[in-house]
């Protein structure tokens, strides 16, 4: 087996790599929003993928949980507004997990692969791929395991205001994930070789930098516009906050009525839980319905909790004066150990006072995911619905023409969730070559434009309306028509690579350091 040791450079020591780890996860989690240095992703990730060369398994799973608590303890900061450290230390331990086994299976990458195939084009382009595969193997792990998975902080996520964000019409947010981490581990491969000339080292990493920059966005073809309104209602609507029944719902009201009378907005959007009482239920909020619908002359999209026997679920209605609710959504998705307790028989004794939190189970919605809106295809996405992969895949099959996401922020306070989770409704609309109307209780809220481009938007925790006319789209982008298979093909890829290069190299001195 060839001496490796004479073409690359040596692997960094334990205690180095642990810095590295630290240090790459942070500067990692700024590149999302708030601060949103999205250039910064590139670095830091390059200081984890170095971190991981010449590990042993141990190593590979130390060096991963350690930038993966950077990381992700960073990212999710927000989650200790209300709900203080404990959830937000347990969320962060989640991830770490899937980290640290990810960690062990990019080490693994680093030794097998040039073992397995050590010549040039083996170290330098294949074991960079595999690295990027495995990276993105890791991810698509976390995002549906377990109950749903966590796709918060994916790679893509970082790049909505980023010279990539186009890619992801094309790919997906998998695909784009992958290409990312590939060719930072062609940086990382190229500064760590020996034998080749500094310009040749270059070339790969830049040559494929040049060829993502370049990419063309796809075509979106606009079938028509539709004018569209959205309420931000600024409301105290958190999980902890004291506000008198009916408030929540009267914040809503006030914030409309500035767009009474107009005759030329063709549907209303009101964020995630803008009522607080069912109107399903109660007959004054039925009438306030009817009033804004009737007022503004257009349908209202307005959410809120609603019940079916024993079942409650978190719905957006579609409202008609005088008629009432002539179609709904509930949430196909509610969010684990927030929305309902998996397990509960099992998790609720461990930890009572935490578990409380979450009093009640929401059921899981078996609608469709659209509103006919006359003759408008309105795509319905509640808050976290906005990471899931396979919803939106529905959504479009079911004929979206855009996106309404409505969603209610107010439990993360001032912090960076709220613009975190624009950025990711801003690829969605790239992704899905479609408008988006992103609309809040509290902000951030937006109407984005197919391109990712922000057509009209609010200033956080303030009350106030967006009006647009919002462009209407039939256009299957790649990312549609391939669904999962560009995800499904890197994962072969690379576990089959990785099984190749497992049987076909060999064990050698220093194999078990860390």
């Amino acid at each position: 087996m060839p001496d490796l040791s004479t073409t690359t450079r040596p692997a960094p020591s334990i205690g180095v790599a642990l810095l590295a780890a630290v240090f790459g996860g942070w500067l990692m989690s700024l590149a999302y929003p708030d601060p949103g240095w999205w250039p910064l992703l590139l670095p830091g990730l390059g200081f984890v993928l170095w971190a991981l060369r010449g590990r042993s398994i141990g190593g590979g799973l130390l060096v991963g949980a350690v930038s993966g608590f950077a990381y992700y303890g960073a990212l999710i900061e927000w989650l200790t507004v209300y709900l203080g450290i404990v959830p937000w230390l347990a969320l962060t331990l989640a991830q770490v997990f899937f980290t640290a086994l990810g960690g062990a299976l990019i080490a693994l990458a680093w030794r097998w692969i040039p073992r397995a195939w050590p010549g040039t084009a083996g170290r330098l382009v294949l074991t960079p791929l595999v690295v990027g595969g495995a990276w993105m193997v890791r991810e698509s792990v976390s995002s549906v395991f377990p109950f749903g998975g966590f796709a918060w902080g994916r790679l893509a996520h970082s790049q909505a205001e980023g010279p990539l964000a186009p890619i992801v019409a094309w790919t997906g947010f998998s695909a784009l994930s992958f290409f990312i981490a590939a060719l930072v581990a062609l940086g990382v491969a190229g500064i760590v070789e020996r034998r080749l000339p500094r310009a040749h080292r270059a070339s790969m990493p830049v040559g494929f930098a040049v060829l993502l920059l370049v990419w063309p966005a796809f075509p979106v073809t606009i079938i028509g516009t539709t004018t569209i309104a959205a309420v931000q209602g600024n409301s105290n609507s958190g999980l902890f906050a004291d506000y008198e029944r009916g408030e929540i719902l009267q914040d809503h009201y006030d914030a409309t009525r500035p767009l009474f009378g107009r005759d030329d907005i063709d549907m209303l959007v009101w964020p995630e839980n803008a009522s607080d009482i069912d109107p399903l239920r109660n007959e004054y909020a039925a009438t306030v319905m009817d009033v804004v619908s009737e007022q503004v002359n257009a349908p209202l999209l307005v959410g809120t909790i609603t019940a079916d026997g024993e079942q409650t679920f978190n719905s957006q209605l579609l409202w008609r004066s005088g008629v009432g609710a002539v179609d709904q959504y509930d949430k196909i998705r509610p969010v684990p150990f927030a929305e309902y307790l998996p397990a509960r028989e099992f998790f609720y004794p461990l930890a009572p006072d935490l578990f409380d939190l979450v009093p009640r189970d929401f059921a899981f919605g078996t609608r469709d995911t659209i509103f006919d809106v006359d003759g408008v295809i309105a795509g319905i996405a509640i808050c976290f619905d906005i990471v899931a992969d396979d919803l939106f895949l529905q959504m479009i099959d079911e004929g979206a023409e855009v996106i309404i996401s409505p969603t209610n922020n107010a439990d993360f306070g001032v912090t960076d969730q709220s613009v975190q989770q624009l950025a990711i409704a801003r690829l969605r609309a790239v992704e899905a070559g479609r408008a988006l109307v992103n609309a809040s209780t509290v902000g951030a809220s937006a109407i984005i434009a197919p391109d990712g481009s922000t057509i009209v938007d609010l200033p956080r925790f303030e009350p106030g309306t967006m009006v647009a006319d919002v462009p209407l789209s039939d256009t299957i982008t790649p990312a549609h028509a391939l669904g999962r298979t560009l995800e499904w093909l890197v994962i072969v890829f690379t576990l089959s690579t990785m099984l190749g290069a497992g049987v076909l190299a060999r064990p050698r001195r220093g194999d078990n350091a860390v």
